[in-house]
């Protein structure tokens, strides 16, 4: 995947913060707040309503370190911003780009996390300006030869459009060009154009987006394609992908695999009603627990660079269970994953949290790999995702 970071040699001033100068573009986020003047729920202790204070803070924190860090205007037009893939970015980063569309997918996802726990017309106009800065950047419109990368894409501009945003056309031109590369004789998607290898990150999350624009036909066959073809009858996880027509698979667990899994059989489950999916989701859910958790319930770690993303998409897609379905063994994990993340950051020396490619350990700022766009973005990822939990009850 990390081929898809493109550089390109023009010239981008980063400002401190995307529609601003200051705290004050954060909204309601009143200015950094201290690492360590978070209070933590005791160990043990119910979630309550009251404690959606702590997770509403933990969640604009994470949100705060990467618009302070990371976003910026694009190329210096109004309107049009991006995240830079690292912090403190290299001199070579503000005149030649190194860009990730798949990783700017994931940031306007958090950004539209960020705009439905407190809406502001700051975090709107944020939205609106990733959405233009991914359309100018990728040069060639909304589309690209990646099939992952649109399906991500597609995901983050349809909520979206929840929230006042019209992205109707984009949508509607990301979801005619994942219809284009479904292949009938696979029953997938490949990874990209011209490609043999049918994974999980295309199909997974193009089968969610195929089911939220009401195509349930091509959701249900990207959900049989997924169990059928390619979960591990012996852990009960999500392989990576298959090569066709020859049939050899990648059987790497990777976590993000299981989340987007999960998000399509529960996608499924709340349009058909089929009781076929919401087994399939306790059984994946329990096969995560057992496999790709820590002793303590965490979500394993990964690594910097396009992995940086992997832990936070599985535990978006964990709150949405445990909300949904009221599985008590998802919210653990996210419950566990989210208190560890938050209590193993360190503090970057700009009064804002720091996250780690492991959260069941302590982060470092002497760790590049630490400072990556996608590692705080899977830290922002798990803490909005505990908030959405913890605030449906």
């Amino acid at each position: 995947m990390s081929e898809r970071c493109a550089t390109v040699g023009v010239v981008f001033s980063r400002r401190a913060l995307l529609l601003g100068v200051g705290a004050s573009a954060l909204g309601a986020v009143s200015g950094p707040l201290p690492v360590g003047s978070l209070a933590t729920p005791s160990p043990g202790v119910a979630l309550t309503s009251a404690s959606t204070t702590f997770t509403a803070e933990r969640a604009a924190a994470a949100e705060a370190a990467v618009v302070d860090r990371y976003v910026g205007t694009l190329w210096g037009l109004p309107g049009h911003a991006t995240g830079l893939l690292t912090w403190p970015a290299p001199l070579g980063a503000r005149t030649i780009g190194r860009w990730c569309y798949w990783w700017q997918a994931h940031l306007l996802d958090c950004a539209v996390d960020a705009a439905i726990r407190e809406p502001n017309t700051e975090r709107t106009k944020r939205i609106r300006a990733l959405a233009a800065g991914i359309r100018a950047r990728n040069f060639t419109g909304w589309t690209n030869r990646y099939y992952d990368d649109m399906a991500w894409l597609v995901l983050a501009l349809d909520r979206a459009q929840g929230l006042g945003a019209d992205f109707a056309n984009p949508v509607g031109q990301l979801m005619s060009a994942l219809r284009a590369g479904w292949s009938t004789e696979v029953g997938a998607v490949p990874w990209r154009t011209d490609d043999n290898y049918y994974n999980t990150p295309a199909t997974g999350p193009a089968g969610v987006a195929f089911a939220r624009t009401g195509d349930l036909a091509l959701a249900e066959k990207a959900a049989e394609f997924l169990h059928t073809r390619l979960r591990d009858p012996e852990t009960g996880l999500i392989a990576d992908g298959i090569h066709h027509p020859d049939g050899r698979i990648n059987h790497t667990r990777h976590t993000y695999n299981q989340g987007v899994a999960l998000g399509l059989y529960l996608e499924l489950a709340t349009r058909t009603g089929q009781s076929t999916y919401l087994k399939r989701i306790e059984d994946l859910v329990a096969a995560i627990a057992e496999n790709l958790t820590t002793p303590h319930g965490v979500i394993v770690g990964a690594a910097g660079n396009d992995e940086g993303l992997f832990m936070g998409i599985l535990a978006r897609y964990l709150a949405d269970v445990a909300r949904v379905c009221g599985d008590t063994t998802a919210a653990a994990i996210v419950t566990a994953s989210a208190e560890a993340a938050w209590a193993h950051r360190v503090d970057g020396g700009d009064g804002h949290p720091l996250f780690g490619t492991e959260w069941a350990r302590p982060a470092s700022m002497t760790n590049a790999a630490h400072r990556d766009l996608s590692v705080q973005l899977s830290g922002w990822m798990v803490l909005e995702a505990h908030h959405r939990m913890v605030s449906s009850g």
